[in-house]
């Protein structure tokens, strides 16, 4: 492809993708027919650096309309946006659902993660492979984790194309939408203006046989619709439930269902406190974030809010792409308008006015479910100029991931919705001083947000009561793998590993336990009496993560399940810095060296991974890097993995 502005020209359909998300062109520096006014002056400056962020949105356009990004789309894309075309090159190269070479309208994505690989899905993906093929109109991709570990294997088929409706229409978002024809979010750049965005079909299969993902693939509408996210809750229906309690119970598509069931009595109750009380409730009750680094939130709000440089963001970090997580999608489908209140009290007490959630880009149901859910919010006054009539402003923008899980990291995410690459930011500065756009920004993830409602309803004390003194409040842990009832359960911090897996139904001949995903470590059988804290586990030796828990019994081949961890962070680095790209790639070669030899045969690469871990671990610039190795070290360590 030629990097520079060239003679490329985009089809029709190409212009068409592009310019339903920016309008028009305005003159021929932009892609329009040249007039006489454009040879005396052109537009750019700060004007054209301010429409940068919609750079990863109109690479969703195209690739929604067309099925991939031809050298005329992405040159029109780039003079529209006044983008060189090699910077957008490499955005667009950087996502794995993006490709910039011709490819079938139709991809069927293929989950060959842990959960997956566990549940059949080479063969899966053998036997569709075996009858699908770019003949067929469709690309069959093995894909990392898609969220879908309670249903195990699964797949996922996009379809490139326009649906008849009209390109972006709120009302439209039927209730249960996220099937075929899920419809996209609106889209803006980031200072207040709304875009429109194209729509494409989508079909889920979970658990997927080679039939069903034939089908999906091949006539989505044909597709069984996907289940209920109370499935994915085995706890549905008990009173105990304080975060899952409406999933299951509670109509999701309905806001009327969702204020009858406590619905924005914690909002009211932030206006009644004001900014500062809110922070103090949150910061009283002990709340730590939810996706694995376990900060202070009250003390992450507090450093935002007190910021002079305006404005400030606010930024929900959805983009769960650990193996082994789906909280926050079962969080997003069930629950949607929970996070919709959760993200207005969290701007409302840091002083942002805009919010953004970065959504995964796997999770087309939960697009559908939050876009109806803020559609619903601005008509009912709950988003806009005037929130519950307080005089206070605050809208949230939907901003599309599009399969990088480096983008979880949270100045990577950043730099993505910005309309750079993905890549991690050397700190300091911290977001909390410039974070998203250069400003004041506090980032926080679904579970952590949503636990704030609960706070404000029941007290900072009452919540405090919940847990142990040093990890407060329920937790969310997502089990799947060797258990009878998969799914996301909500405990206490301080119920032990064992007793999460007896109410999950641990089969016989457990071999080993996954703590918090592929960044996670190992234990052993006999260690489920670990207490699942921050400080617990820590103490144990492991982590928790962001709570993912995988089981795994003696049929589950070690090697291959850690081979296959190595292999998804050499292709999730991001390739900044040289530890983590070139130790991942290492890591991965001993592993496939050793792949079936023990004792004195491996003891030279065990060496060699040890060291390479240690450089990563010491060196890497952020957490992808510093913890590719802990699952390796932790199987070899705990498990005797090569003795």
């Amino acid at each position: 492809m030629d990097l520079r502005f060239g003679d490329g020209k985009p089809t029709d359909e190409e212009r068409a993708a592009v310019d339903a998300l920016l309008g028009p062109p305005e003159s021929s520096w932009e892609g329009a027919d040249r007039s006489d006014a454009d040879l005396r002056w052109a537009r750019g400056g700060r004007e054209a650096r301010d429409r940068r962020d919609l750079l990863l949105p109109g690479l969703h356009a195209l690739n929604d309309r067309i099925g991939w990004i031809s050298e005329g789309a992405l040159d029109y894309l780039c003079r529209r946006l006044t983008v060189p075309p090699a910077e957008a090159y490499g955005v667009a190269t950087f996502y794995a659902m993006f490709s910039v070479r011709p490819r079938p309208a139709t991809v069927l994505h293929v989950c060959t993660d842990l959960a997956c690989a566990t549940a059949g899905a080479s063969e899966l993906c053998a036997a569709v492979e075996a009858r699908l093929g770019p003949e067929n109109g469709v690309k069959v991709e093995r894909s990392p984790c898609l969220g879908l570990c309670e249903r195990a294997p699964a797949a996922l088929a996009i379809r490139a194309g326009v649906s008849a409706r009209p390109a972006f229409e709120d009302e439209a978002v039927q209730a249960d939408s996220g099937g075929p024809g899920a419809a996209a979010p609106g889209v803006g750049n980031g200072k207040g203006r709304r875009g429109r965005e194209t729509r494409y079909a989508t079909a889920v299969t979970a658990p997927a046989t080679p039939e069903a993902a034939i089908t999906a693939a091949t006539t989505p509408e044909d597709a069984p619709p996907e289940p209920a996210p109370a499935l994915a809750v085995p706890q549905t229906g008990d009173p105990t439930l304080t975060l899952l309690k409406r999933i299951g119970t509670t109509d999701p598509a309905s806001l009327d269902a969702y204020r009858a069931a406590g619905g924005y009595t914690a909002l009211r109750r932030a206006f009644a406190l004001g900014p500062a009380g809110v922070i103090r409730e949150v910061t009283d009750a002990g709340l730590v974030g939810r996706g694995g680094a376990a900060f202070p939130t009250g003390r992450k709000w507090q450093a935002t809010a007190a910021q002079p440089d305006h404005p400030h963001y606010l930024v929900c970090n959805a983009d769960e792409s650990e193996p082994g997580t789906f909280k926050d999608r079962v969080l997003m489908e069930g629950d949607p308008y929970a996070l919709v209140e959760a993200m207005t009290i969290a701007a409302y007490a840091t002083g942002a006015h805009r919010g953004y959630l970065y959504l995964r880009g796997e999770y087309p149901r939960a697009l559908a479910r939050l876009t109806h859910a803020l559609a619903q919010a601005r008509a009912r006054g709950l988003l806009g100029d005037d929130v519950l009539g307080q005089g206070y402003a605050f809208d949230i923008e939907i901003r599309r991931g599009a399969g990088a899980y480096i983008c979880g990291e949270e100045t990577a995410l950043f730099n993505s919705i910005e309309g750079y690459r993905g890549e991690p930011r050397s700190k300091p500065p911290f977001p909390v001083e410039k974070g998203l756009f250069g400003k004041p920004t506090v980032e926080n993830n679904v579970e952590t947000l949503v636990n704030v409602l609960p706070i404000l309803t029941m007290g900072a004390q009452a919540y405090a009561a919940i847990g142990t003194p040093a990890s407060t409040g329920p937790k969310l842990f997502c089990v799947s793998g060797s258990v009878r009832r998969p799914g996301v359960y909500e405990l206490p911090f301080g119920a032990t590993l064992g007793e999460l897996l007896t109410l999950a139904g641990v089969r016989d001949n457990l071999r080993a336990v996954l703590l918090g995903g592929a960044a996670g470590g190992f234990v052993r059988p006999d260690e489920l009496d670990i207490p699942l804290t921050f400080e617990g586990t820590r103490e144990a030796g492991t982590t928790l993560g962001s709570g993912v828990v995988m089981a795994f019994d003696d049929t589950v081949p070690l090697p291959r399940l850690l081979l296959r961890i190595a292999e998804f962070f050499r292709d999730e680095s991001c390739g900044q810095c040289v530890p983590c790209r070139v130790g991942t790639v290492r890591q991965e070669e001993a592993l496939h060296r050793i792949a079936d030899r023990t004792g004195a045969a491996a003891a030279g690469d065990v060496a060699l991974l040890r060291e390479v871990g240690r450089a990563m671990r010491d060196s890497s610039i952020c957490g992808l890097g510093q913890t590719a190795w802990n699952a390796v070290e932790s199987a070899i360590d705990r498990l005797g993995a090569y003795e």
